[in-house]
């Protein structure tokens, strides 16, 4: 789930795509907690490709408001 392709980005709504963005926040915070009491390098890869998805839905986001 916190993988999400460019295009299945843009044919989400907006409402839609604060959903999945809290969700993802969520997720992120999960995955740093544990990180941080275990230990392994692992999660990291996990939290980039969230951190990185969520970069992808605020540009989205911010594309359509300017556009707008």
């Amino acid at each position: 789930m916190f993988c999400i392709k460019i295009k299945d980005i843009k044919a989400l709504n907006e409402n839609e795509l604060r959903n999945r963005m809290k969700d993802l926040i969520l997720e992120l915070q999960i995955e740093r907690s544990k990180v941080a009491s275990t230990g392994v390098s692992s999660k990291v890869v996990k939290a980039k490709e969230i951190r990185r998805t969520i970069a992808r839905i605020k540009t989205v986001l911010n594309e359509r408001g300017a556009s707008k």
